[in-house]
């Protein structure tokens, strides 16, 4: 291996941090690395921010392995890139060959592998595959083992497509190996080796390779414990892999597929980014031409559509949140890995940005998402300082923020101006007229009042890790440190503190602040007096998910009845509802089923934040609580959460993405029944099933009745220890959101339950959903056979007198 490369690296690095303009800014990045591997968000990092040909961070955070012993982290780091692969290996090579005239954009996949021609897909496009619109579903099963690339693409050539090649963008992991498997068949090498030969060799990125030799190994940052063929990673006893690639599907192609498996340093990504500023160009050597390079980087998506790719690259997508929220839009381009890998580069700006991580070590339950994203503009900011040859931290005054506000200054033109967040949060301008990235949450607002509302308060926090500010700072912090505030005591929801848990929450202490943790879903689900002991205010900082049946609202709503009872003060710090504010559907719950999934008579997807939840609640129940919201700034009714430029905290194990809770208030309100709701596998809640279900069926049947804003294919899935049907093969459909604001999630519940009636018959047990979906004269109808939309259509009643009773406490 050549060491000298990386030395070269590092020297560069100590004299970039040695000049003063760019010191403050990458100061930025270690406290926000460091907070999450706090967090257990990921054991480790390395950093790495270049512009030109001049690298100017580069720094190791943490450790790369906690178990079975430590091990420090280190800038020469080997990581499992995992989707990385796709642009680095996969994309660079296909275009290679697009530019020697030996494959062609247009041309059909079947023209290479001609078994793909089953079922219909004799049309799909290599341009298709390169920009996810191909119309396959995500991956191969993942419960199913086999062995050996060629058995993967004869299963990939045998599937059913999920929507016809070139309407949809679905991002599939079987896109990339079947085009893998097409540079072999052209080129006559292996993956591995062409890449080897005509792409990492020319840049001298002498550490990057497919199946990395034993001597590596104690450079690799590994991964989860698991067995050769598995999935998921569940044995104990297994070990952890460890240059062994750990996306499922490679590790049974044997390690070398187009979607996966590529291991590599910061160092050769630098390299390899440069190239690409340079045009396809590094040191002399030529990887691609500079039309390819122009090519493959900008949109190939058809135009107007929501998610926009280019050949291989991502662009501005839904998985684009590692651009973070200063490199510019359509002119930069980038990609994620599973593992927690990405890349960013701007080459209007010359700059790029490297973050390797290994955040599924050891149990797979990390994520950096929120964390690459702030690093990103951290970067972008100083960046683009760098290119402007101005200090960091500029001494110039800015323009005085009163002055220009009492001159009737836009929000838009105040925040040009060089305004503070604090000062736009104080601001009593009109906030919607800032950018998606301007809202405040109840925290920041407070923060930025200089925690004026709770002056003299001993407070007792209501909180988990989705309390947090737009740094990422958790409110325990915040409040710890407030000054005038004294932070008494701490209370958990379900999941507890660190939202990880799916069980009973023990009380406990926290480690950083000394404070106890009172857990409010174990033993007492209620604030008691020897909890409160020293208290006068409460304080709520919790993210709801917008579903009648998620358990924050209700015990929200317990500490604000306990809290009346005592004459203690209760101040809620407001959050988005995920899913907007102003849809509201589903029937109101029959008062056998209100609980603690559901302490308020109301629809399913009620439209409403926890500060008004609070509001409703205190004033339709006669609470008498004394109240106080923290209103947010600059959020809309209508905004879903990724409108807001606010990082997602999955506020519990199972609800990792925004696609789970758009899907939640259907799926979540027959999960009660004899079905799985994907809870113990990678996607709970986008997929269902049972060893009793034909999922092409069901599938079938779904997709026949035309159900506004989803469609389905067939899955096969086997939950993990812990989770319902653990263990057993279950068949079912995987379900696509397709246009997400003409969704009626509830409805779509509905459909299904009812599609496995017609079905199943009495082998489904929709009776279990009382609680849940709340109406026994709904189960009732679905049991007889009704029409699904006329069930659904049959909530008007319920939801428009909601929409009623509710109008009085909005505050937004």
């Amino acid at each position: 291996m050549n060491r000298p490369l990386v030395a070269a690296s590092l020297v560069v690095l100590t004299v970039s941090l040695a000049t003063p303009r760019a010191q403050s800014r990458w100061d930025a990045i270690a406290p926000l690395v460091d907070a999450a591997i706090d967090r257990h968000e990921l054991p480790g990092a390395v950093v790495l921010v270049g512009r030109g040909d001049e690298v100017v961070y580069h720094r190791a955070f943490g450790r790369r392995a906690v178990l079975p012993a430590p091990d420090a982290m280190t800038e020469d780091t080997i990581f499992d890139l995992a989707s990385l692969t796709k642009v680095v290996a996969t994309t660079t090579s296909v275009m290679q060959l697009v530019e020697r005239g030996q494959i062609r954009l247009r041309d059909p996949v079947v023209r290479f592998i001609p078994a793909f021609a089953a079922h219909g897909k004799d049309t799909i496009t290599i341009q298709q595959l390169l920009t996810h619109m191909s119309g396959l579903p995500p991956d191969l099963p993942l419960d199913q083992e086999f062995h050996g690339a060629d058995e993967a693409i004869r299963r990939a050539s045998d599937l059913v497509p999920a929507s016809p090649p070139g309407e949809k963008f679905v991002y599939s992991d079987i896109n990339f190996f079947l085009l893998g498997d097409i540079v072999r068949r052209v080129s006559g090498q292996r993956l591995d080796e062409y890449a080897a030969a005509h792409v990492f060799v020319p840049l001298r990125m002498t550490e990057t390779r497919f199946l990395p030799p034993e001597s590596w190994r104690p450079r690799i940052a590994p991964t989860e414990r698991c067995r050769p063929l598995a999935w998921p990673c569940t044995d104990p006893a297994a070990p952890f892999l460890r240059g062994i690639v750990h996306d499922p599907t490679a590790r049974r192609m044997d390690g070398v597929a187009g979607h996966a498996g590529l291991f590599s340093t910061a160092a050769d990504l630098s390299r390899f980014c440069r190239m690409l500023l340079h045009g396809g160009e590094l040191d002399g050597s030529r990887v691609l031409s500079p039309a390819a390079v122009e090519r493959m980087t900008s949109a190939a998506t058809p135009l107007g559509m929501k998610d926009v790719r280019g050949l291989g690259w991502d662009i501005d997508s839904s998985y684009s949140s590692n651009r973070g929220d200063l490199f510019p839009i359509g002119a930069s381009f980038g990609h994620t890995g599973f593992t927690g890998t990405s890349l960013w580069i701007d080459p209007r700006g010359g700059g790029y940005v490297v973050f390797l991580s290994n955040r599924v070590h050891p149990d797979g339950k990390g994520d950096v998402t929120p964390l690459r994203g702030k690093i990103a503009t951290i970067a972008a900011a100083a960046l683009s300082e760098l290119a402007r040859g101005e200090p960091v931290e500029p001494r110039a005054v800015r323009p005085p923020f009163d002055r220009l506000r009492a001159s009737g200054a836009s929000m838009n033109e105040l925040a040009r101006s060089g305004a503070s967040m604090s000062d736009l949060a104080r601001s009593g301008a009109a906030v919607n007229g800032l950018t998606r990235n301007a809202v405040l949450t109840g925290i920041d607002v407070l923060i930025a009042d200089g925690f004026a509302e709770l002056r003299g308060a001993r407070v007792g926090l209501v909180t988990n890790h989705t309390g947090i500010d737009r740094t990422g700072t958790s409110t325990i912090d915040r409040l710890a440190h407030a000054p005038g505030v004294t932070l008494v005591s701490l209370f958990s929801p379900e999941h507890g503190i660190r939202g990880e848990l799916d069980d009973v929450v023990e009380s406990s202490r926290d480690p950083k602040t000394g404070l106890p943790i009172y857990s409010l879903y174990g033993k007492n689900r209620r604030p008691t007096d020897e909890m409160l002991r020293g208290v006068d205010t409460l304080v709520v900082d919790l993210q709801d998910i917008g579903a009648r049946f998620w358990t924050y609202p209700t015990t929200m709503e317990f500490v604000v009845e306990e809290a009346a009872r005592r004459k203690l003060r209760v101040v809620v710090l407001d959050r988005p509802n995920p899913i907007g504010g102003s849809a509201v559907e589903g029937p109101v719950q029959d008062a056998s089923a209100v609980g603690f999934t559901g302490y308020v008579t109301m629809p399913i997807r009620h439209g409403l934040t926890m500060g008004e939840l609070a509001r409703l609640f205190n004033g339709e129940r006669h609470v008498g609580a004394e109240l106080t919201i923290v209103p947010m700034q600059g959020w809309r009714r209508d905004a879903w959460f990724d409108e807001t430029g606010l990082p997602w905290m999955s506020p519990s194990p199972n609800m990792r993405n925004l696609i789970a809770a758009t899907l939640y208030p259907g799926i979540g309100a027959i999960e009660q029944t004899n079905i799985s709701v994907g809870r113990g596998t990678d996607t709970p809640f986008e997929q269902i099933g049972a060893p009793w279900i034909d999922g092409a069926a069901l599938a079938a049947a779904l997709n026949a009745r035309a159900i506004p804003g989803v469609s389905f294919y067939p899955v096969a899935f086997t939950p993990s220890v812990g989770a319902k049907l653990a263990g057993e093969r279950c068949r079912g459909v995987f379900i696509l959101v397709t246009d997400r604001d003409a969704l009626r999630p509830v409805r779509v519940g509905v459909e299904i339950a009812s599609a496995l009636v017609r079905l199943y018959g009495r082998a489904f047990k929709v009776e279990d959903a009382a609680t849940q979906l709340g109406s026994a004269a709904s189960i009732a109808r679905i049991r007889a056979g009704d029409d699904p939309a006329a069930i659904a259509d049959a909530f008007g009643g319920d939801e428009r007198a909601w929409l009623t009773t509710r109008a009085k406490y909005l505050l937004y």
